[in-house]
C-alpha cells in the first residue's frame, strides 16, 4: 500500500478547502477568461512551491491568500508586457450568480457585477487586494496578516480603499 506524500496530501486539502481563493484572484487580476485560467494555473504552481515553506504559523487559508496575491500583482506587472493575444468571447457572469432570480433580475445582477469588477481593476494594486480581502469577509486582523501591514493601517486603508471604488462605480454608472 502506498503511503501519500505530504506535500501532495497539503496541496490537495488547500485546493480542495480554499480553491474558491485561487479562482476568485485570478478573476480581480485577469479579467480575460484565458488570462484568468493562465493566472489561476500560475497561482497553483506557486502555491504547490510555497507547501515545503509553510510553517503552520498562520492559518492556511492567511497563507493561500498571500501566495495568490503576490502571484497576480507579479503576473499583472508582467502581464503588461506581454505581447497583444487574441481574446476569447467572456465567460457568461450567470453562471456565477443565483437562478432564484427571474431573467430581467438576473441580467441586472450580472452587469451589476460586471461593473463591479471593472471598478476593481481598474484600483491601484494594494487598494484592489484589500477590496478583494475584505469582499471575502476577512477580518482586519486577516488581513493584516496576509497584506504584512498593521491592524490600524488596513482599516485606514480599506476605507479609503472603499472611497476610491464608490467613486470608481459612480463613473462607470455614468458611462452606461
Amino acid at each position: 500500500m502506498k503511503t501519500a506524500d505530504p506535500h501532495e496530501s497539503t496541496f490537495a486539502a488547500w485546493l480542495d478547502e480554499h480553491g474558491a481563493i485561487l479562482r476568485q484572484l485570478s478573476r480581480v487580476y485577469a479579467p480575460e477568461p484565458a488570462d484568468t485560467d493562465e493566472l489561476q494555473q500560475e497561482m497553483m504552481v506557486q502555491l504547490w512551491r510555497s507547501v515545503p515553506r509553510f510553517a503552520g504559523q498562520a492559518k492556511p487559508s492567511t497563507w493561500i491568500y498571500r501566495v495568490c496575491l503576490n502571484t497576480g500583482l507579479t503576473w499583472q506587472r508582467t502581464s503588461r508586457r506581454r505581447e497583444a493575444r487574441v481574446v476569447a468571447a467572456p465567460e457568461p457572469v450567470e453562471s456565477a450568480i443565483s437562478t432564484d432570480h427571474d431573467p430581467a433580475d438576473r441580467e441586472e445582477q450580472g452587469d451589476l457585477v460586471d461593473r463591479l469588477m471593472a471598478a476593481v481593476r481598474s484600483l491601484p494594486a494594494a487598494q484592489r487586494s484589500l477590496i478583494v480581502l475584505a469582499l471575502d469577509d476577512l477580518s482586519y486582523r486577516e488581513i493584516a496578516e496576509i497584506t504584512g501591514l498593521t491592524e490600524n493601517h488596513v482599516g485606514v486603508a480599506l476605507n479609503r480603499a472603499r472611497k476610491a471604488l464608490a467613486t470608481k462605480m459612480e463613473e462607470i454608472s455614468h458611462e452606461f
